[in-house]
């Protein structure tokens, strides 16, 4: 399926195809089976997801696919592993659970892959490798690997190498545990490929990728008194190039710029990126709507993304004072605060993420819809306006029209719509997008809808 845009709506014509859809179709889903983050490797010829359940699947792109005219965004399943385990902390009493919380994919240096998973306390040094041979012709066991009689072993012989099954092993090459009291909300590594730095609510830790018994903390915002606790971490990542920086979100609707060269501690920040809030427009939702549930720097490392609950921002590194784009996600909710907050709507974590080129980004939404926006030409939110386009990750719209337009859905604001349009009265806020991965090179794109896994490829 496809959708195709008029020329004058998104800047260009831009076709967006289904490309797959991954996953079990049945209706009744565990809560084990629900993704919980997904990431692009570096080339973008692996991706793997994480679920509730403490496992990851990785897929491997089809390189027949590449191969097509044009491209195809086909990947197939590489690799299955169990990355945790649920545990139990007898100290604290409370049970950890197995939850894949982030997947980062260190850059490849060799035949192997490497990764690392983390769940609310354990992150995990995964090496993913290949074997398509064995050897045969030991001298001192037999070919089922049972030792030998010695008295039987009447010559020696030169073992041979001859090839067999491809088999892909996983196999835990570091376990990185016991630093974090709270919950680890990020781990995001750094450009040296040597750290990388993991986030909890209060405090972010600075590791080495072979040191598994020491870390670093590198800001602390726990008060002596945790009655004055005003704000938590919810989000952290390394600039891109630049080794020594990395930003923070808070749940105040703030993002810290700290530079490790200034002090080991960074407890005060480089820059602070905060957008003033109209007093006249503040209400009792104010505080838990203007909470940044996701930060992404861009590719280039110039440009910064945050996502809250109702839209998307873009910042100038170079400038603090507001947002050089605003993009409105869901601005049709602000008249439901009160219902989703009743729900728990209201918290869910929305993420987000750059296109290869910078110059697309993509974040999740309710009703299996995810947004697309094309980036202004210029500075400003009145430039940010155009190439806004709604999508659905929909199983059902799969399998009955695959190669039919599939149409950019929109949802009226009110109880008047439109013969196109869906109310919002009527949004499932089950069906919740809350991860998305971009290709770093291609326009493919992976959106994790509850335990399914979309993939969309667009063509010009």
């Amino acid at each position: 399926m496809f959708y195709r845009s008029n020329s004058d709506g998104n800047g260009g014509e831009t076709t967006w195809c289904f490309s797959q859809v991954k996953g079990t179709l049945e209706d009744d889903v565990t809560e084990a089976d629900l993704i919980s983050c997904v990431e692009f490797n570096h080339d973008g010829e692996l991706l793997a997801t994480g679920d509730k359940g403490g496992r990851v699947v990785i897929f491997q792109r089809d390189p027949a696919s590449k191969q097509c005219v044009p491209k195809k965004g086909e990947y197939n399943v590489y690799s299955t592993f169990q990355s945790h385990e649920p545990e139990f902390d007898y100290l604290k009493s409370l049970e950890i659970e197995e939850k894949i919380n982030k997947i980062r994919w260190l850059k490849r240096k060799n035949q192997a892959h490497f990764l690392l998973s983390t769940n609310d306390k354990t992150i995990k040094l995964w090496k993913v490798s290949e074997r398509d041979k064995r050897v045969t012709g030991y001298n001192t066991r037999e070919e089922g690997g049972r030792p030998r009689d010695p008295a039987r072993v009447t010559s020696l012989r030169v073992p041979t190498v001859r090839p067999a099954d491809l088999m892909v092993e996983a196999s835990p090459r570091r376990i990185f545990a016991n630093a974090h009291t709270y919950h680890i909300n990020s781990i995001s590594l750094n450009s040296d490929q040597e750290t990388y730095l993991s986030a909890d609510d209060l405090r972010i830790n600075l590791w080495h990728l072979e040191i598994t018994d020491q870390s670093f903390n590198i800001v602390d915002i726990k008060p002596a008194n945790m009655e004055e606790l005003t704000e938590v971490i919810t989000a952290a990542e390394f600039h891109p190039t630049e080794c020594n920086l990395f930003v923070y979100s808070s749940s105040k609707g703030t993002i810290r710029l700290c530079d490790m060269r200034a002090a080991a501690l960074c407890d005060r920040h480089a820059k602070l990126f905060e957008e003033e809030e109209d007093p006249h427009a503040r209400s009792f939702f104010s505080e838990i709507i203007s909470s940044i549930s996701d930060v992404k720097l861009s590719n280039s490392g110039r440009y910064m993304m945050s996502r809250d609950y109702l839209g998307l921002k873009v910042w100038d590194l170079r400038m603090e004072t507001k947002p050089v784009e605003t993009y409105p996600v869901h601005e049709y909710l602000r008249s439901k605060l009160c219902s989703l907050y009743e729900n728990d709507c209201i918290f869910d974590k929305f993420e987000c993420c750059w296109s290869g080129d910078d110059q697309r980004l993509m974040t999740g939404s309710y009703n299996g819809f995810f947004r697309i926006f094309e980036r202004g030409c210029g500075a400003g939110a009145a430039s940010a306006r155009r190439g806004e386009l709604t999508l659905e990750a929909s199983r059902d719209a799969a399998a009955t029209r695959p190669r039919q337009p599939l149409r950019a859905r929109r949802v009226a604001a009110t109880a008047k719509r439109k013969k196109d349009e869906i109310s919002v009265d009527c949004l499932d806020f089950n069906k919740k997008i809350l991860h998305t991965a971009w290709h770093p090179h291609e326009s493919i794109i992976a959106v994790a809808a509850t335990n399914n896994l979309f993939i969309f490829q667009d063509k010009f």
